[in-house]
C-alpha cells in the first residue's frame, strides 16, 4: 500500500505551476439542461488566467459587447481531451464543467448560495 499525500488546499499558487492548455482558446457551450437550457455561451480563456463569456445571439447592452467581466478560473486535464473547468462569475454563480473535447460533450454543475443545478450540453471549439 502506497501512501499518497495531497495538498490541504488547492489555490492559485498550485495553478501558477500548472500549464494552462485553455489559455488563448475560445469555446461555445450549449446547455441542454438547467436554467440556461437551449442557450449558447462563448467562453474566452485569456492568458492572464481569466475567462470572459457572453451569450451567442443574445442582445448586447447598448455600447457593450455583452461579455461578462473576466473571472479567475482553474482548469485541469483530468484525462486525455477532458478538461475540468471552474469559475465564479460576477453573477454569483459558480460553474464547474467537465469538457470532453473528443465527444464534444459537457457535464457539470452551476450553483450559488441558494440554488444548485446539474448541467449537460455540448462544446464547440472556436479557437
Amino acid at each position: 500500500v502506497k501512501e499518497v499525500r495531497t495538498p490541504r488546499r488547492i489555490g492559485f499558487a498550485i495553478m501558477a505551476d500548472q500549464k494552462n492548455p485553455l489559455a488563448g482558446r475560445i469555446f461555445r457551450w450549449t446547455f441542454a439542461e438547467g436554467p440556461t437550457a437551449g442557450k449558447t455561451y462563448e467562453h474566452t480563456f485569456d492568458n492572464d488566467g481569466t475567462v470572459t463569456f457572453k451569450e451567442v445571439g443574445g442582445a448586447a447592452p447598448s455600447g457593450g459587447s455583452g461579455a461578462v467581466p473576466g473571472a479567475k478560473y482553474a482548469s485541469f486535464e483530468i484525462a486525455p481531451n477532458i478538461q475540468l473547468v471552474s469559475y465564479l462569475s460576477s453573477h454569483g454563480y459558480t460553474l464547474t464543467v467537465a469538457m470532453n473535447l473528443a465527444s464534444k460533450t459537457l457535464h457539470g454543475f452551476a450553483s450559488n448560495d441558494k440554488e444548485w443545478y446539474p448541467l449537460e450540453g455540448t462544446v464547440e471549439v472556436v479557437k
